[in-house]
């Protein structure tokens, strides 16, 4: 069992940045692919970014790629997202989750774990 807090939302102007955090509770962390997603209001939540196990290897959704970077820390039980020059079109709650199937995935039905997300908003 996994559960996941995300943390370092808000508010935000267009152009700037935010880092946001999400603590895992287990000691299995280290052996999950990590993810983060988004949800707009009135849209379906989608994929942001993934991340391996080990941090090795990590994959972008085309709309975030060169602005947003994900990063693991297993030894804090912690995964990041750097969010870099941000839109309003960014603005959405977002979410991290663990994937249950051992490799990162853009597909949230691979996510076994969810956390119960935090609110970004872009200003322009």
């Amino acid at each position: 069992q996994v559960q996941l807090v995300e943390s370092g939302g808000g508010l935000v102007q267009a152009g700037g940045s935010l880092r946001l955090s999400c603590a895992a509770s287990g000691r299995t962390f280290s052996t999950y692919p990590m993810g983060w997603f988004r949800q707009a209001p009135g849209k379906e939540r989608e994929f942001v970014t993934t991340i391996s196990w080990s941090g090795d290897r990590t994959y972008y959704a085309d709309s975030v790629k060169g602005r947003f970077t994900i990063s693991r820390d297993n030894a804090k039980n912690t995964v990041y997202l750097q969010m870099n020059s941000l839109k309003p079109e960014d603005a959405a709650v977002y979410y991290c989750a663990a994937s249950g199937g051992g490799f990162p995935t853009g597909r949230a039905r691979d996510y076994e774990y969810w956390g119960q997300g935090t609110q970004v908003t872009v200003s322009s």
